[in-house]
């Protein structure tokens, strides 16, 4: 399933929906230009809704911990949302729900970080 993505930039926080596989295609370096140009704006928070990604690739792995690298390097913090089952546990064997604040919804989100 090809992958795309809308890019929203509300109240100081760059809200990433992806939908479709996260394979690290051609789609990865868009995604990290978004992040970088948010880290220009002086945004500090992305939220990346996952709800509507089926199936994440180590290459998409390595596009969430760029973005996540950017944003840190900016004194600035990725949150995850809405996860399905299969997500879930790839985030759980890679350790990266260790890394990453995982949370169920973008709403969720928005509330613990005080958005």
């Amino acid at each position: 399933m090809k992958v795309s993505y809308d890019a929203i930039k509300e109240d100081g926080l760059l809200i990433l929906k992806i939908k479709g596989d996260l394979i690290g295609d051609e789609i990865g370096p868009r995604l990290v230009e978004v992040v970088s140009d948010a880290v220009n704006d002086k945004i500090k928070v992305c939220i990346i809704d996952l709800k509507d990604v089926r199936y994440i690739s180590s290459s998409g792995i390595g596009v969430l911990i760029t973005m996540l690298t950017k944003m840190r390097n900016a004194d600035g913090e990725v949150y995850l949302t809405s996860p399905s089952e299969h997500v879930k546990k790839l985030l759980i064997i890679t350790k990266l729900n260790n890394i990453f604040n995982v949370f169920d919804s973008v709403e969720e989100a928005k509330e613990k970080i005080g958005a």
